[in-house]
């Protein structure tokens, strides 16, 4: 049952990790505008809508261009955000190399590792409390 689960898990991370490549994608947005463009003309040619269907699909094909653009936002950001770490982490002698390019791990190796960063910080905290002079009151 673990099988199935791991691997499920594993072809889903690789549908969203291209799903969130195609969605960030210029073209993508392209295409998309003009979908939305044609959408548009086909509905005020074709249909005469009120004024408040034309007031909700300008709406709703602006809150789907603005997917694309946000998504596209979030790529540049979470790449940038990854070469500032791993450039710090590759800077650090002490730092351990295993986060290194965290973002190609998969959820199960992440959470793993934040555990394993979990115990380190605990035993850090249990250190300097051991450090610290007790004051008695």
């Amino acid at each position: 049952m673990k099988k199935i689960y791991r691997h499920t898990e594993n072809g889903f991370e690789k549908l969203t990790s291209i799903v969130t490549t195609i969605l960030g994608n210029s073209i993508t947005f392209i295409v998309a505008f003009c979908m939305v463009i044609f959408w548009w003309m086909n509905n005020l040619y074709y249909y005469k809508p009120t004024v408040h269907v034309m007031i909700g699909d300008i709406i709703f094909g602006l809150t789907f261009l603005c997917l694309f653009i946000i998504q596209k936002s979030f790529n540049r950001f979470t790449a940038s955000l990854h070469l500032k770490i791993n450039e710090l982490v590759s800077s650090n002698k002490n730092a351990s190399n295993t986060v290194m390019n965290a973002e190609i791990k998969t959820e199960l190796e992440i959470i793993e590792l934040s555990k394993e960063y979990s115990d380190l910080a605990e035993q850090l905290h249990q250190e300097i409390q051991e450090q610290l002079p007790k004051n008695d009151v």
